[in-house]
């Protein structure tokens, strides 16, 4: 975990839990934001910032918890949580105690999640297809399969002939309507997205896929890479299907 002088981040492996100590003023944002999206890539579902030892005068650097939290709503199961004692910090689910915020964690569903890691090679998007493919149907979201296969395939496709790194895949259902994908990787490179591509321009039509079969996506910077998400919704499929 990133560490500097004014605040130190100790992991619980055995846990979701983070504990934060020291101070946290506006030059030790970096590292508290730094921390928590690696810990949140590192491991999937939600993770619990806790706070007892942390010492906030500067209202500002607060709200990097909420901005974390933004961050990652949107990735497959995915969530930030606090044991706030001070109840200062706004934007964010917390609780008083360590044992109220981990039982928090603890009703956070986490059987549904599916992740693998692949190598920057092609047959990487047949597996995350199948990936895709198997988790729509144990999760009743079949009608999300065909789209959530064009997506998976765009984003490792993407990993494969730009960021040349390893990957994860992950994914997971919400709400019993949505599926939410992301691929995390180890490049800087963002992906960029200009609109719809000329009818005689030869490739470069990726992202125009994914915005075409999901409802919103984005890529979020992380240490050493970025993770690309993307969330499909099984209602604008069947309105097509209509």
């Amino acid at each position: 975990m990133p560490t500097d002088v004014r605040c130190r981040m100790e992991t619980d492996e055995s846990s979701g839990v983070v504990r934060l100590t020291g101070v946290l003023d506006r030059l030790a944002v970096g590292t508290v934001r730094a921390g928590l999206l690696a810990r949140l890539c590192a491991r999937p579902g939600p993770v619990v910032a806790d706070l007892t030892g942390l010492v906030m005068p500067d209202p500002a650097a607060r709200g990097v918890f909420a901005e974390v939290r933004r961050e990652v709503l949107d990735w497959p199961a995915a969530d930030l949580l606090l044991c706030d004692p001070t109840g200062t910090v706004d934007g964010t689910p917390a609780w008083p105690t360590l044992a109220g915020a981990t039982a928090g964690l603890a009703a956070a569903p986490m059987a549904a999640v599916v992740s693998a890691d692949f190598p920057p090679a092609v047959e990487a998007a047949r597996q995350a297809r199948h990936l895709v493919t198997e988790g729509c149907r144990r999760w009743g979201l079949d009608e999300l399969a065909e789209p959530g296969c064009i997506a998976v395939t765009e984003l490792v496709g993407n990993v494969v002939a730009h960021a040349h790194t390893a990957m994860t895949v992950r994914l997971a259902p919400r709400d019993d309507d949505t599926l939410h994908l992301a691929v995390r990787d180890h490049s800087s490179r963002q992906p960029a997205f200009a609109g719809p591509a000329p009818v005689d321009t030869v490739g470069g039509r990726g992202l125009l896929l994914i915005d075409t079969v999901a409802r919103r996506w984005g890529s979020s910077r992380v240490p050493d890479g970025k993770v690309v998400w993307c969330v499909l919704y099984a209602a604008d499929e069947a309105g097509l299907g209509g």
